[in-house]
């Protein structure tokens, strides 16, 4: 099997994990605390590590056209997008969110056909309409258990968000190392969410160790042994090829959630899975 599509497994993989860790980081804390926590230790780790590597000297080589791409691209992906991830899990639990939040894919095949000139055909067309079930269905879903359109719609917003941070991403991979461009971007992050710091300093001084080891640990699973799958994965296929592999995050999150969150299961999330993961391999085959 192809080492990038190995990768973008272990990715998806990871970010499972980190979807429920967040989960439960979030009961009763801000989306906004959460992530600011969570980005602070893993732009911590990566800057140890760059210090170790001299990853710095590879950065302060880089023009600032890469710069300024590099902190739009981490404040798409990890500050606004996740920003209404974040929400989304609060609101509607993991089941119900990830099955929406799975077309990213989609979305950034879109951006490529627009911005980077990649070609799109009926295989694509046809994955969308799945993926847009999928999206109808949990929506049915939430207005049988009463859960706010809030949720759904911070659910749609997120891949949005991330599929423009993937599309600069991919932009970037081959002019930057892997490894150097995931850390970077982390680092990059952290100071954006940085400017919602005073606003949300009472309630980070509330965080309990055990919110802290959990917020900490979806941070390692989600945002340094993840993204650095994904980046590189990116790295050596291509986004087009990587990107609906990770298809996979919506089975293993809402498996996950239902085994270790006791979610309840239902039958139209189930389906609305489905429809989404064969919607975006048909997107990848195309």
């Amino acid at each position: 099997m192809n080492l990038g599509i190995i990768l973008g497994l272990i990715a998806a993989i990871s970010w499972g994990v980190s979807a429920i860790l967040i989960k439960l980081s979030v009961k009763d804390k801000g989306a906004v605390t959460a992530n600011l926590i969570r980005l602070y230790i893993v732009a911590f780790l990566y800057s140890v590590i760059f210090f170790i590597n001299n990853n710095f000297n590879e950065i302060f080589a880089l023009s600032k056209t890469q710069l300024f791409v590099a902190f739009i691209s981490a404040q798409l992906g990890f500050v606004i997008g996740d920003y209404f991830y974040f929400n989304a899990l609060k609101i509607a639990g993991v089941s119900r969110t990830v099955p929406a939040t799975s077309s990213y894919p989609l979305w950034a095949i879109l951006w490529a056909f627009l911005f980077l000139g990649r070609g799109i055909n009926l295989k694509v067309v046809f994955g969308a309409l799945l993926i847009f079930s999928a999206i109808v269905l949990v929506r049915k879903t939430e207005e049988e258990e009463h859960i706010s359109l809030r949720g759904i719609i911070y659910a749609i917003l997120a891949p949005i968000s991330w599929s423009l941070a993937i599309t600069t991403l991919d932009w970037l991979s081959s002019q930057i190392s892997p490894f150097t461009l995931a850390g970077l971007r982390m680092i990059l992050a952290s100071i954006g969410v940085s400017l919602l710091l005073p606003s949300i300093l009472d309630e980070i001084k509330r965080v309990t160790k055990f919110e802290f080891i959990a917020i900490g640990l979806a941070g390692i699973f989600g945002l340094l042994i993840g993204q650095y799958a994904f980046v590189k994965a990116i790295n050596l296929a291509g986004s087009q090829i990587v990107t609906p592999v990770t298809a996979v995050n919506p089975v293993i999150s809402s498996t996950l959630a239902i085994l270790v969150l006791k979610e309840p299961p239902n039958r139209k999330i189930i389906m609305s899975l489905a429809l989404a993961v064969i919607g975006i391999l048909i997107i990848s085959s195309a």
